[in-house]
């Protein structure tokens, strides 16, 4: 291999590692959450809350059984903790170990809200605090917190499955022109690295990555629904 293509597989290679950097820096674990400001960590985050908000509805459930059989609310929390799925476990689990070292209740609640970072966690958190002033029934406030969230759930999925082929489309777009350089350069080496090396070649990717950010982003706002 000439100078020219040592140099290119040196500067691809770094360019590589400057990305992977970039996602992975920040990944921070606190209290079982990854917390950071890096892509891989919001992506890490909305994933685990994404999963704690598909859970929610049956620890409501739990909790609102366990408070029809006369347990109060801090050994309803205790059920979910034993009956639940990582991470409605760990977060109940964190949430009792602070009532247990003196947090007050609301404290420990607001705490586990914020750090959860979930508007239906917030939902229910303001629902127990109001009833535990004012006297509410709380297991019929649970049932009801537990249907909104399975039909909004529900619509989620629909809107899913309709765009669908959309975002399909968006990653087969964005893949396309790095699977064909790829396999150009491994077919045509003595072609394209010079290609990839001169001031052509590089306004050439530069102007393809551009397009192809773009792109991705325009279809990404088309399909992305919030319900």
């Amino acid at each position: 291999m000439t100078a020219v293509g040592w140099i290119a597989m040196a500067l691809f290679a770094l360019a590589a590692g400057g990305l992977a950097w970039y996602f992975a820096a920040g990944v921070k674990i606190k209290s079982g959450w990854q917390n950071g400001e890096s892509p891989l960590a919001k992506w890490l985050d909305a994933r685990r809350r994404a999963k704690f908000n598909e859970q929610l509805p049956e620890a409501l459930s739990t909790m609102s059984n366990a408070l029809r059989a006369g347990f109060s609310i801090s050994q309803a929390f205790d059920s979910v903790v034993a009956q639940g799925e990582i991470p409605m476990s760990e977060e109940f689990a964190i949430l009792q170990q602070q009532l247990r070292i003196g947090m007050g209740f609301e404290d420990a609640l607001e705490s586990m809200s914020r750090r959860v970072g979930s508007d239906d966690l917030t939902l229910v958190t303001t629902a127990i605090l109001i009833s535990r002033k004012t006297g509410g029934n709380v297991t019929e406030i649970f049932d009801k917190i537990s249907e909104t969230i399975r039909g909004r759930m529900k619509i989620e999925r629909r809107v899913k499955t309709l765009t669908a082929q959309g975002r399909l489309q968006g990653i087969v777009v964005s893949v396309m022109p790095l699977f064909l350089g790829i396999v150009m350069t491994l077919l045509k080496p003595k072609l394209m690295i010079p290609f990839f090396c001169s001031l052509t070649g590089v306004a050439a990717v530069a102007a393809t990555i551009l397009l192809v950010t773009i792109g991705w982003l325009i279809i990404r706002k088309i399909v992305k629904i919030d319900v």
